[in-house]
């Protein structure tokens, strides 16, 4: 059977449902407490590359319902992605949600070494604004898609689905990086660098632990 789980199946995980409706609670309390959090990341796609923005105020509360959503979402696209028709538990979930969040701490201590070494300041907080805003807009494009996929439930199909959305993400936050980061040839190197060590390297540490994970 070339299933993953069905929200409307009684045969489906019931925490699944209760999950993504969760989330979607999560995105909707950080839009009402930090108001523009994710109305401007889709602005954000529309404007300069260099700018920041910060026309919102700058509350907890907001990022932190924001994170959870985000790290949701992300946690349910890998899952999908990686499941190939085993049953979904909620303690792999729980697990993915922590391998990413620790993820994203670890790459944040990094870029704040890295920032300190080398003064980069206004140039990283150019690119974590972009970063911020396109990881945002990803995990709100996921969100219907997951609900359907879920419904459907044809594992082919959904990594198909999820692999694109998430491929069109990942190219889109490159090109804008790489306009903030290339100001000179030189910098391509540096871009390069930048790219391979505290991009591809976490998100491959991301899939290969939760694969890790499925298949204990």
């Amino acid at each position: 059977m070339n299933s993953i789980t069905h929200i409307l199946s009684p045969y489906s995980a019931p925490w699944c449902a209760w999950t993504m409706l969760g989330l979607l609670v999560c995105a909707i309390v950080s839009e009402l407490i930090q108001p523009g959090i994710i109305t401007q990341a889709g602005v954000s796609l529309h404007t300069r590359a260099d700018r920041t923005y910060k026309e919102a105020p700058n509350n907890f509360l907001g990022k932190f319902f924001v994170s959870v959503f985000r790290v949701g979402i992300s946690a349910m696209a890998v899952y999908m992605f990686l499941s190939n028709n085993r049953p979904f538990t909620i303690k792999v979930f729980g697990i993915i949600c922590a391998i990413i969040l620790s993820v994203i701490l670890i790459k944040k201590l990094c870029n704040t070494l890295l920032d300190y070494t080398f003064q980069l300041s206004r140039r990283f907080a150019s690119v974590y604004d972009h970063y911020s805003n396109i990881y945002t807009i990803a995990a709100i494009v996921l969100y219907p898609f997951l609900l359907v996929l879920i419904y459907i439930g044809h594992a082919q199909l959904t990594q198909w689905v999820i692999g694109i959305i998430c491929l069109l993400f990942v190219i889109t936050w490159t090109i804008r990086s790489a306009r903030i980061f290339i100001v000179s040839p030189k910098a391509i190197l540096y871009f390069m660098i930048y790219i391979c060590t505290l991009e591809l390297i976490p998100l491959g540490m991301i899939f290969y632990l939760s694969e890790q994970t499925i298949l204990l």
